[in-house]
């Protein structure tokens, strides 16, 4: 017995339907492990569809997953030590407020200075593209880990820069104070157009690292510290979902491999002893 009519078409079709909502979107969980609640920021990119939210709160501990769709580009950042004025409602930030005047940020951008995820999803070759950048300086450590794509590499910046912060570039605050609750970028900090990649050094072969941002590069090396920071800081990844998190734990199985040459050496001596 043959095939019905348009039996093709319909296996087609459905395989479309059951498929085709894997293929064109992804799911960006946010992750906070600090002690403290940290309110996330998200602005899209021009001319990119909005996400379901701009900004909410996440308390320690919690996670929070984000339906992304296809070809999505934009940034996403953590607030902290943020409250509502009760006599007025408005809605601030000592670190990476948005400025919306209320938790969701609505189309605006963290204050720097900001440690900041940037996704380019389903670009160049169909590849999604990201980096964690402290262009804008830092204000808490951020880890991006793809899941379940093809050839991905982690990236983000798990050291606290806010107890190496230059005193020049910091932020102080808290109860005392004396806290350094941020570290500016130099640009920031001075303007000087050496440090903002601007002027007369707006071009990779003019605009270089500085003294300011290799103290960023060597806490973080896999994260953006100046502008033109492409080649050790942009990463790709094929069709994946990402795992974002705000005060990432260091693993054991990263502190294993970090203390590899120890580890050799020890074997080595024992073994000809």
């Amino acid at each position: 017995m043959g095939r019905p009519p348009h039996f093709s078409l319909i296996i087609l079709i459905l395989s479309f339907i059951f498929i085709a909502p894997i293929a064109l979107s992804a799911t960006f969980t946010l992750v906070n492990q600090c002690t403290y609640t940290v309110w996330p920021g998200i602005l899209s990119g021009a001319g990119t569809q909005p996400l379901s939210t701009t900004g909410f709160a996440l308390s320690s501990g919690d996670s929070f997953p984000l339906s992304v769709p296809a070809s999505w580009s934009g940034r996403i950042w953590g607030r902290t030590l943020c409250s509502q004025d009760p006599a007025t409602g408005k809605f601030t930030c000592a670190t990476a407020d948005c400025g919306s005047g209320t938790v969701e940020c609505s189309g605006a951008g963290a204050v720097p200075p900001a440690t900041l995820a940037e996704f380019t999803l389903n670009g160049a070759g169909g590849l999604d593209f990201y980096d964690v950048s402290l262009v804008d300086g830092y204000n808490l450590p951020m880890l991006v880990v793809p899941q379940g794509g093809g050839n991905c590499s982690s990236t983000g910046c798990v050291g606290d820069l806010n107890e190496s912060c230059p005193s020049e570039l910091k932020v102080v605050g808290g109860a005392g104070g004396g806290e350094c609750l941020a570290c500016r970028s130099a640009c920031e900090a001075f303007g000087d157009p050496k440090y903002c990649c601007s002027g007369g050094y707006a071009t990779p072969e003019t605009c270089g690292p500085t003294q300011y941002s290799q103290v960023f590069k060597n806490a973080c090396p896999r994260a953006y510290s100046y502008a033109y920071d492409d080649k050790t800081s942009t990463f790709t990844c094929a069709s994946a979902d990402y795992i974002i998190t705000f005060c990432p734990t260091p693993s054991r199985r990263y502190d294993f491999f970090r203390n590899l040459p120890f580890i050799y050496v020890f074997i080595q001596y024992y073994h000809t002893t």
